[in-house]
């Protein structure tokens, strides 16, 4: 079975006529801060956002992970989340919503937050489920369960990177028949884009970009976040390469504290501040500073597009 978008909704109105703490959170959602703010020449949105305290602050040390039952399995999960089955995943209704509509999509084994082998599982439930943005967050690039393989989808149209896409320049890098790999700038940071009108196309070009990606050692992947859509027939892939997992103001004491650890959704041009002290102070100088900690710099990027012609 493929989960369509509109089966995704119909469980999302399902489980939240049940679950009343999701529900809360849902309903908080509607009426949640958001400020704009203009990064290297593009709009961004802060999101002040409480409930997601618990992933912002999730600790993900191997020790942590030992110490608590993942709450992906589902024999873990509340006795009121129910899923989709979809192949070898289940949709889930993510209880800490950024997006108005906002799934997780576990894999149904305990298996580690690993991309190489699943980009193509990503393609396609973006495009059975097209009306959302699929996204992957690495086990050190914001995944609170970098234990268990998961993906999450949020509605379309919320997403700034989503929407504003177009009016970007790109650098072409190599092709796979109709399929193009690019390098994104004028953007808040560097990124690879890949745009495909096939699945096998896509694939081809991501496990290029993926040998060419930098492993640090002692890491099981290349660092990452990955965006991904499907509209009018072909996939849209957003890859960001991570220089690090949390930028230095989420260790800092004091003033110079600010609890931001940056995922997928805020590459997309979304940040999410949990803490109301953050998302009065935070500026366009301090996410710049953020960014240039977390994402690779222009040098690095270029050091890839090398290895890649």
């Amino acid at each position: 079975m493929k989960v369509t978008s509109e089966q995704a909704k119909q469980l999302l109105t399902d489980q939240l006529s049940v679950w009343e703490s999701a529900r809360d959170n849902y309903k908080a959602l509607e009426a949640v801060q958001v400020k704009e703010l203009t990064v290297e020449g593009c709009t961004v949105k802060i999101q002040f956002n409480p409930a997601r305290i618990v992933s912002s602050a999730a600790k993900v040390d191997t020790q942590s992970l030992k110490e608590r039952k993942c709450f992906l399995c589902a024999e873990n999960r509340p006795e009121v989340q129910e899923g989709l089955p979809d192949g070898s995943y289940t949709w889930l209704i993510n209880p800490f919503p950024i997006f108005p509509e906002h799934f997780t999509i576990p894999v149904n084994k305990h298996l580690p937050q690993l991309i190489e082998k699943r980009f193509g599982d990503m393609l396609r439930l973006a495009q059975a489920a097209e009306h959302y943005v699929l996204f992957y967050n690495g086990p050190k690039c914001g995944a609170s369960a970098p234990d268990h393989a998961h993906f999450q989808a949020g509605n379309k149209g919320f997403l700034p990177l989503e929407k504003e896409l177009k009016k970007y320049r790109r650098i072409p890098i190599r092709t796979e028949k109709s399929a193009r790999l690019s390098q994104v700038e004028d953007y808040i940071c560097p990124f690879f884009l890949i745009e495909a009108e096939s699945e096998e196309t896509a694939e081809k070009l991501f496990v290029k970009l993926y040998n060419a990606l930098e492993l640090k050692e002692g890491e099981p992947e290349p660092m990452m976040n990955i965006l991904t859509w499907y509209e009018d027939g072909k996939w849209s892939s957003c890859i960001f390469p991570r220089a690090q997992h949390r930028p230095s103001c989420y260790f800092a004491e004091g003033d110079e504290n600010i609890l931001l650890s940056p995922a997928s959704v805020d590459m997309g041009g979304v940040f999410i501040t949990p803490l109301e002290k953050d998302f009065r102070k935070i500026d366009a100088e301090h996410l710049e500073k953020i960014l240039s900690e977390v994402c690779l710099d222009r040098e690095k990027m270029y050091e890839i597009i090398e290895k890649l012609k």
